[in-house]
């Protein structure tokens, strides 16, 4: 008989949680366990707190020969370097983005009337400047 150490699936949909258990190769993923050895819950926000295991039981069964699966590994060497790391704190809250008016068009008109109302003030007071001029300089002669 080969054993494996693995995950069991628990929970309902959307929300998992894992018993680590010592198992048959040939059983069901949630088929019956010789043993229950720990847990892994992904909903902890704390990571080193999302997995529980009996060391000196799954110490026990790796000496007899029970082989661990990929994620267990993982789970295992983990627990054994206390090494879990952090968890990402979430996105920043932003406010939702208005969408621009679509007046794009018509702000280009009216600063082309705004450049020209400017220009033609521009000639008239450098006319009046230069009326104002001329009669006192007639004058003064």
């Amino acid at each position: 008989m080969s054993v494996r150490i693995r995950m069991k699936r628990m929970g309902r949909k959307h929300r998992p949680f894992y018993r680590i258990c010592i198992m048959d190769r040939q059983r069901a993923r949630d088929g019956k366990a010789i043993e229950e050895v720990g847990f892994y819950d992904t909903s902890v926000a704390d990571k080193s707190q999302r997995v529980s295991l009996k060391m000196d039981r799954i110490d026990y069964w790796l000496s007899v020969g029970a082989q661990p699966s990929e994620k267990v590994n993982a789970l295992i060497k983990k627990v054994q370097k206390g090494d879990f790391g952090t968890a990402a704190a979430p996105p920043p809250m932003e406010a939702p983005k208005q969408p621009e008016p679509p007046a794009v068009e018509e702000a280009p008109a009216e600063a082309a009337e705004a450049t020209e109302t400017t220009e033609t003030t521009e000639t008239t007071e450098t006319t009046e400047t230069a009326t104002e001029e001329s009669p006192a300089a007639e004058g003064g002669e």
